[in-house]
């Protein structure tokens, strides 16, 4: 006897997510991670060399609900320098390990969570009043961590760095007509980092770098960074004076940081230990501080949980109109 799948496609999984309710899910998703009420695996990386392409398999399970889910999201080079994303998410019932639904978002699900977690960080660590925002990067997550800290912050001014200039002018247009940013915020290309991030209260690198682009010299006291872009052995955006440095250093998951994230880099340069970090999840849960004052210089290191595409894909599933696909296999 065959049983029926749903299928939510891109635009059924936009229209069912927004980001405040994203951003509340994701928390959850952290605190449960922290607090021992949830299954966190390690990442599947496959990389493919001959395209310039890397694959990363990501799964979760919280404890008492009803799916646990498998993702896998890819990127891969584009002839302009670009990074083209996919990739989808299936969810299972947690109690017959049967599928339920397949998610064929094109790798919304990876941006949307990704840019909720930079908002979580935020909630917890930016400082109260947040005027200027260095971005560093041109990708989708310049645009969804804006997104997400225009919903726990204000901001006036946004400085867009990129490595190609075209690229970072793109963006920052882009960016001064999105919807959901703060009105009158002005948007300029920075010619470089260090002029990007000087004087900025909230910093966010959204890079795929394979060596640090961010300097502790150049930040302001009292400031907060979110780095989204280590989520690889090799890739690196932060020096590690920045987490050494750091009065509060944050991370989503302290294993799977030590491993491929800003911290692996700075623990295994002997700069610091990993039990210094306190996790994402320990903040929101009120059993680590998060920022206590606002001279204090914030980092919060973001390698991706496979607890976020759980609870986006479940918030997802439980907001799906009648209409959706279902397939019987």
């Amino acid at each position: 006897m065959g049983r029926e799948v749903l299928i939510l496609r891109e635009a059924d999984v936009r229209a069912s997510l927004d980001m405040p309710s994203l951003i509340d899910a994701v928390e959850r998703a952290f605190v449960a991670s922290s607090t021992g009420r949830a299954e966190v695996p390690g990442v599947i990386h496959l990389d493919i060399p001959e395209s310039s392409g890397e694959v990363h398999v990501k799964a979760g399970y919280l404890h008492g609900e009803p799916l646990y889910a498998v993702k896998v999201s890819s990127g891969f080079a584009a002839h302009d320098g670009t990074v083209v994303a996919d990739g989808l998410v299936i969810a299972f019932d947690a109690g017959t390990g049967t599928p339920v639904a397949f998610l064929l978002d094109n790798g919304f699900i990876t941006d949307a969570r990704t840019g909720a977690a930079g908002g979580v960080a935020a909630r917890h660590l930016a400082p109260s009043n947040v005027d200027v925002v260095a971005v560093i990067g041109t990708g989708a997550q310049a645009r969804y961590q804006l997104d997400a800290l225009a919903c726990v912050r204000g901001f006036a001014a946004v400085r867009v760095w990129g490595r190609t200039a075209d690229h970072a002018r793109a963006c920052a247009s882009e960016l001064a007509s999105r919807g959901g940013l703060p009105e009158r915020c002005r948007y300029a290309v920075a010619a470089s980092v260090q002029e990007a991030v000087e004087g900025a209260d909230v910093v966010i690198t959204c890079t795929a770098s394979r060596e640090p682009l961010v300097r502790a010299a150049w930040l302001s006291p009292g400031a907060h960074v979110t780095a989204v872009g280590s989520d690889a052995p090799d890739k690196q955006e932060l020096d590690v004076d920045i987490l050494s440095r750091a009065d509060v250093l944050v991370v989503d998951g302290r294993a799977q940081s030590a491993s491929i994230g800003e911290l692996h880099h700075a623990v295994d340069g002997g700069a610091i230990s990993a039990e210094v970090a306190a996790e994402l999840g320990e903040v929101a849960a009120g059993l680590k501080p998060g920022r206590t004052s606002e001279d204090q210089l914030t980092v919060c290191d973001l390698t991706g949980l496979g607890v976020q595409d759980v609870a986006a894909a479940a918030l997802a599933l439980s907001r799906a109109g009648g209409a959706i696909e279902r397939l019987t296999i």
